[in-house]
């Protein structure tokens, strides 16, 4: 049985651990083209797999080299690193190479692993918004590292129950959340009409203007509707350049169903898009 859930993941480790020993197996270091970035783990168990690495015939190998760690028939104890270019090695199309770690563990060990583990990296997300699309956008969104704020003026349009790391706010006028949303929060805009998406772009712009700290600003709707609201903004004194900040219509090109579930997915792929770019910037200025 493999779980791959990343919401429960941990939780589900230390279920396991408390009952029977492990081996984890993370990838500490990567280079070139990968199936999983470093800090990626698995936990195999004698009959059962929490987790995933990824890549086919590398992960199937590390399963049966933790299997034999977790029997006492590897001789490198209970630690051990291996390292797999997955071209030579394994004849796999990536390319790259993996360094793999393999480490014993047990029930006392939970809560370090705990530590270690836990507390992933969450991007905030602001979504204006109860309707069809904000339904589905909540669904899909869940799973993935994300933390939603999810903002309506209307009373009564959020579910009974919402998913981990999804907060519902009531805000009257709706734009009044934008000044005390979390920095770095990606926007998404897709309110029950087109005056309050115009009053939560132009505080969102505003904001961006003074702080900075909005990376992305979405605004649901078709090339008309955004020409619409440029002009808008432009008698509120928006500069192209602030302009261009907004992305409209949303989501990632060439996905063209208008189904709220479809639409939900492309505007997730483009929010993940966001983040890997950010990521990738940060990177550079390191090196």
């Amino acid at each position: 049985m493999v779980s791959c859930n990343t919401g429960l993941l941990l939780e589900s480790l230390l279920a396991r651990l408390a009952l029977s020993p492990a081996v984890l197996v993370q990838v500490a270091q990567t280079q070139g083209s990968v199936p999983r970035e470093a800090g990626t783990w698995m936990a195999v168990f004698a009959d059962a797999i929490v987790g995933t690495i990824g890549g086919g015939h590398l992960e199937y190998d590390a399963i049966a080299r933790a299997r034999a760690l977790l029997g006492g028939a590897d001789p490198v104890g209970a630690h051990a690193s291996l390292r797999v270019a997955l071209g030579p090695s394994l004849g796999q199309c990536c390319g790259g190479v993996v360094q793999l770690h393999f480490e014993r563990v047990q029930a006392g060990d939970a809560a370090a692993l705990a530590l270690r583990l836990g507390s992933p990296r969450l991007t905030p997300v602001a979504l204006f918004g109860g309707g069809h699309v904000g339904h589905a956008l909540a669904r899909v969104l869940a799973p993935l590292p994300f933390e939603l704020s999810w903002i309506d003026s209307r009373d009564g349009i959020f579910p009974d129950s919402v998913p981990p790391r999804v907060s519902c706010e009531h805000s009257d006028p709706v734009q009044a959340a934008v000044p005390g949303l979390a920095p770095q929060s990606r926007v998404l805009i897709m309110s029950f009409s087109h005056a309050e998406d115009l009053d939560v772009l132009a505080a969102c712009l505003k904001r961006q203007r003074e702080q900075g700290d909005l990376p992305y600003i979405g605004l649901i709707g078709s090339k008309s509707k955004w020409a619409a609201f440029r002009h808008r903004l432009e008698a509120r004194s928006f500069t192209a350049a602030e302009l261009a900040h907004v992305t409209c219509p949303i989501g990632v090109p060439g996905i063209t169903g208008k189904e709220p579930e479809v639409i939900a997915v492309a505007v997730a792929a483009q929010l993940l898009q966001t983040v890997d770019a950010d990521r990738e910037e940060a990177a550079k200025a390191l090196r």
